[in-house]
């Protein structure tokens, strides 16, 4: 395959040496009729209206209007960690039996969700014009660093289905992975909205009908009691206010996800009992990066510059950072290793004992599945743990509030009694 020359960021060279942008274009908002004659309405992006009409085509639909919209609008999702998988496994199973690149990725766009039709189209349109494949994932803005480097460098040795498998490979233990987060936080998430929306109607209705009650029959009320009457009156008085507070906040929370997760992370990177299963995942994310970069045949120093970019752990990623730029100036792997103290100490032995032996490739592999399955036990022992911490929660939100209705009532039912 000819590989294509780069003329600046930004830009790909055509095969008569002319540039080609390789930017995904101008978002345009667009109207067209379906087959059935109805009308559809939606966003994306192309590098003009004639490729937008062309794209639309293709998936049945015959384009009316189309309006060009600023360039901070979003014109397609991202690719999802799905459709990636989705791509490398058909790529690799297509490419190891010999079928072209071109029809390959004609067969891959039929395989993906239809929201990412459009980018498998514009990667073969650019391989059909004689771009290298690597250049083409990297002009559709959907694939990581890691992925293009990997493909980058199979287009080197010539082994593009086994860089495919291997990144097939990589998807589904960031799927894993992913999964395991997710199942970690749906459980305290279900339960704490559970708590805070009971807590809400005992405090907004409950309370104050009952402490009301209590007043009016000149029952002496606790300073809790009197204290939760008045803020059930607040909240219901201001509802409207808070709604519309509370909404705003999300679209705050939405705008700016990435800083909110970025502090989000911070703060539970320090929970001890979290920081040990975060650190995990991303020592499992760090190994998956350098087995697939290093079945790729990237030198160990490239590798590492790629997989220091996959790792969001500070001190993870200042250690292995560091390990590089040691590594570069001349120093020796095995005792380098040794400063790493945020790998566990059987990863560091194993990776000096592959160190000596040559055979790194199967060590990355052998961790990345190892730290998985590390990741999984240490998430079945947080939720074991979080299962006593969320009833404790439970009961100091929901407790506190039966108490302040229970003691008046006691005092009054102790007061009859005498």
């Amino acid at each position: 395959m000819t590989s294509v020359r780069t003329n600046s960021p930004g830009q790909l060279a055509r095969s008569d040496g002319r540039p080609r942008s390789t930017t995904s274009g101008t978002t345009y908002a667009y109207m067209a009729t379906t087959p059935s004659g109805g009308r559809r309405f939606g966003i994306r992006r192309a590098r003009n209206q004639r490729q937008l009409a062309q794209e639309l085509r293709s998936q049945r639909l015959v384009p009316l209007r189309a309006w060009s919209l600023p360039q901070w609008v979003g014109g397609e999702s991202d690719l999802s960690l799905k459709d990636q998988g989705e791509i490398h496994f058909v790529l690799g199973q297509l490419l190891s039996r010999g079928v072209p690149l071109v029809e390959a990725l004609e067969v891959t766009g039929t395989s993906v969700s239809p929201s990412a039709r459009p980018r498998v189209d514009r990667m073969r349109e650019l391989v059909a014009s004689g771009a290298s494949f690597s250049d083409a994932c990297q002009s559709v803005e959907s694939f990581d660093e890691v992925t293009i480097a990997v493909y980058r460098a199979a287009e080197r040795t010539g082994d593009l289905a086994g860089a495919a498998k291997q990144l097939a490979l990589t998807v589904r233990r960031q799927l894993a992975i992913s999964g395991k987060a997710v199942t970690l936080l749906i459980y305290p998430a279900i339960v704490l909205s559970i708590s805070i929306a009971v807590s809400l109607l005992m405090v907004a209705v409950i309370v104050p009908k009952i402490a009301s009650a209590l007043a009016s029959n000149n029952a002496e009320l606790p300073g809790i009691t009197v204290a939760l009457w008045r803020t059930g009156d607040f909240l219901r008085e201001n509802a409207g206010w808070l709604l519309i507070g509370f909404i705003g906040l999300v679209a705050l929370g939405i705008v700016a996800r990435r800083a909110v997760m970025a502090a989000g992370m911070a703060v539970v990177r320090r929970f001890p009992l979290v920081k040990g299963v975060v650190l995990a995942q991303e020592i499992t994310r760090f190994f998956t990066v350098m087995a697939a970069m290093s079945r790729s045949g990237v030198t160990l120093a490239d590798a590492l510059g790629v997989a220091v970019g996959a790792v969001h752990h500070p001190e993870l990623k200042s250690q292995v950072s560091r390990l590089r730029t040691r590594l570069v100036e001349g120093g020796v792997l095995k005792n380098l290793i040794q400063d790493v103290d945020a790998f566990p100490v059987a990863t560091r032995r194993l990776m000096i004992a592959a160190e000596r032996s040559g055979d790194l490739q199967a060590a990355f592999d052998t961790l990345a599945q190892d730290m998985a399955e590390e990741v999984d036990r240490r998430s079945t022992r947080l939720l074991a743990a979080l299962e006593p911490l969320l009833i404790l929660i439970m009961f100091l939100m929901i407790g506190s509030l039966l108490l302040s209705v229970m003691i008046p009532l006691m005092k009054i039912a102790s007061s009859a009694v005498q």
